[in-house]
């Protein structure tokens, strides 16, 4: 009796540690070409979409100024102000006379109601009516011209306050606290993160195949890739060069790149088939490259591959793997059966 105990704790201690029945368990994925879109990378650069210099609409003396260099600014926040005492006037001069302009307006057609009822029981002449009637439409009229100095005085006064036209950061300050500015002198430069776009120059030879397809990526510093939002490829090429200038604009987000920053962008030009694994598949060991192969009996190999580029999390395997086999997907725990094994 002891002794089929004993047998039968043995079989159980096999059976826990038979490589064929821990490969079973692995979760693995098999081997095959897939159609990928096919690629060409060139350099490119950011910039911002939202970029401008805002200027002085009027003369005046500058008695504020709420941000410097590096600042972020809300958009429609007050950035500058120049002095309004003079605007503000011409403001409360220009509603004193729309308010008379209104009272005249007011008292010609009071008499014009009273001439026309007296006119109504032909008691004065048609002449009457109408020297009335033109005084009320002068009347009119001067009411309506009141009103337009008003808004141009109402303008004049908005000008001393300078708004930002767009979220962004202040990229340089052009004028001192109280100095004079004129018309059209630059007051502060800057540009919005919300919408950036990478620049770059496409070969004649591949531009065809650019616009066609109308689809590209930009590749981040950090080894990830964004989807551009959108391409713009110029109808015409550099008579230098004999590129096209392509502008590439990104989604909104952060993406970790800024203007001015060197990127490379990605460009559809085809298809092509690849062979890839799940990047989750590939370990490194050192200076290997590689993935753990599970054959038809069971039995788990580490093999070296030779990998290429990265995307969406596969990756090409350019050599050592064949389509059909079988790659563990979980590569730690193909390495424990395979230690096991030996």
């Amino acid at each position: 009796m002891r002794q089929t105990l004993i047998a039968w704790l043995i079989g159980i201690a096999l059976i826990h540690f038979n490589p064929s029945v821990a490969a079973a368990d692995l979760a693995v994925t098999d081997v095959r070409l897939q159609t990928t879109p096919q690629e060409r990378v060139f350099d490119a650069v950011i910039e911002a979409v939202h970029q401008s210099t805002v200027s002085a609409q009027i003369v005046g003396r500058v008695v504020e100024i709420n941000y410097d260099v590096d600042d972020f600014v809300p958009k429609d926040a007050v950035i500058i102000r120049v002095h309004d005492s003079e605007q503000r006037a011409r403001v409360e001069q220009a509603q004193a006379g729309l308010q008379e302009a209104r009272a005249r307006l007011k008292e010609a057609r009071d008499e014009y109601n009273r001439v026309e009822d007296i006119y109504a029981k032909k008691l004065v002449a048609q002449a009457e009516l109408d020297k009335v009637e033109a005084a009320l439409k002068a009347a009119r009229a001067r009411v309506e011209a009141a009103e337009a100095r008003l808004t141009e005085a109402r303008e004049q006064l908005d000008h001393t306050v300078i708004k930002a036209p767009f979220a962004g950061v202040v990229t340089e300050r052009h004028v001192e606290l109280g100095e004079t500015v004129g018309v059209g002198q630059p007051l502060m430069s800057g540009f919005s993160f919300e919408h950036l776009r990478a620049t770059t120059q496409v070969p004649q030879a591949f531009v065809t195949a650019v616009r066609e397809h109308g689809r590209a990526r930009l590749l981040l510093p950090s080894g990830d890739s964004v989807a551009a939002e959108s391409l713009r490829v110029f109808p015409y090429a550099d008579a230098q060069s004999h590129a096209f200038n392509v502008r590439v604009n990104l989604p909104q987000g952060d993406h970790g790149v800024y203007p001015g920053m060197f990127v490379k962008v990605a460009f559809v030009t085809g298809v092509e088939e690849r062979l890839l694994v799940p990047a989750a598949a590939v370990v490194k060991r050192s200076e290997l490259t590689g993935v753990y192969v599970v054959d038809a009996d069971g039995r788990v190999s580490l093999r070296q591959i030779r990998s290429g580029g990265r995307r969406d999390g596969q990756v090409e395997v350019l050599a050592g793997l064949i389509p059909g086999e079988r790659v563990a997907l979980d590569p730690i725990a193909a390495g424990i059966t395979l230690k096991q094994r030996r």
